[in-house]
């Protein structure tokens, strides 16, 4: 079967390897309809490494994923606790904690000492044509999700877990930084939360639009703008309650502490390329901020399903480009050169 690993660097290959076998007990077989690119697969892209974990093999990339059922193993229930059958469409959280540790038994499974992550070395992701997974991070989607939908529904939880962290309040102004899939998720649903006003900001200029049209914020801005300066112009030297990060983690960390207002929330939710993040201490320390660091999401599926369906978030409508999975290695190229009008890369094996 196809899959497209990645041998270092900007070095995208389109493999033929063998084929799963069949799933043991708790386990599924999916054929793989959808794969979103996310922005820790550019970063692993980029360096082939992401954060204090390298690529050493060939590695599968691929965590944002939906599929449907081809075989089951013995005892195989759905995040649900309901039996999985073949022939169901499911999304997957990419993520398998052991449901064992002490995170895991205080209900924290993103904090799992033994967690295991679809597409982080060693372990292969989802742009390949099947794969066995976890039957309990398989959740059934409707029909009136799509299979790119179905994909989305991981970065969708990443962001209601992050707006989680935020203990928003209405009428509790918000800003955020970035405008990327996940920036534009969070400002949607920041957005239905009843916040106001909610202020968002990224480097392009298509982006920072679609905050608006989109998501439905208050006014959204590039950084020709400085996000500080306008923060302060737009709430009289207040700042605003709460803080989203959701870029690439640099000089954003340290822009996001000086937007809050004194005893402000700052969530902090992208991927810093160096491994580290800076913020003047003693902004964070006489503001008094709360600073939250967002991991993945907890069961959120769920909860990101009914929004989909039943409060119509158009969650397709962040896809900007797609390609078959053939032509992976086009897909990232061209993403992590970000072209006029990309927002969201979607592949379909």
């Amino acid at each position: 079967m196809l899959a497209a690993r990645l041998y270092a660097p900007r070095d995208l290959r389109i493999d033929h390897i063998d084929p799963p076998g069949d799933p043991t007990s708790g386990h599924v077989l999916i054929r793989v309809t959808a794969v979103g690119v996310c922005g820790s697969d550019l970063h692993t892209y980029l360096d082939a490494r992401i954060g204090d974990t390298p690529v050493k093999d060939p590695l599968v990339l691929g965590h944002e994923f939906g599929g449907i059922v081809e075989k089951v193993g013995a005892d195989a229930l759905d995040g649900n606790g309901d039996p999985l059958h073949v022939g169901q469409r499911v999304a997957v959280d990419p993520a398998t904690p052991c449901w064992r540790c002490e995170m895991c038994e205080h209900g924290h499974p993103n904090l799992c000492r033994r967690l295991h992550f679809c597409g982080l070395f060693p372990d292969d992701g989802a742009l390949c044509e099947q794969m066995i997974v976890g039957s309990r991070e398989c959740f059934p989607v409707p029909d009136s999700i799509t299979d790119a939908g179905a994909a989305l529904l991981e970065p969708f939880g990443v962001a209601l877990h992050a707006v989680d962290l935020g203990k928003l309040k209405v009428a509790k102004s918000v800003a955020i930084l970035g405008c990327g899939s996940i920036g534009l998720l969070i400002a949607k649903l920041v957005s239905m939360s009843g916040a106001f006003p909610i202020y968002a900001f990224d480097i392009h200029d298509w982006r920072a639009e679609k905050a608006k049209t989109w998501a439905g914020v208050t006014d959204a801005w590039t950084l020709d703008t400085d996000p500080v300066e306008r923060i302060r112009e737009v709430t009289n030297g207040r700042g605003v309650d709460v803080v989203f990060e959701a870029a690439w983690a640099d000089h954003s960390i340290s822009q996001a502490a000086e937007m809050a207002r004194l005893g402000g929330r700052v969530v902090l939710v992208g991927i810093p390329s160096e491994d580290k993040i800076v913020m003047k201490h003693s902004t964070a320390r006489r503001k008094g901020l709360t600073i939250m660091m967002s991991r993945r999401m907890k069961h959120v599926y769920p909860r990101a399903i009914q929004l989909a369906t039943q409060q119509n978030v158009d969650i397709d409508g962040l896809i900007s480009h797609r390609f078959p999975l053939a032509e992976a290695d086009k897909a990232f190229a061209l993403n992590v050169d970000y072209p006029r009008g990309i927002v969201k890369v979607v592949i379909t094996p």
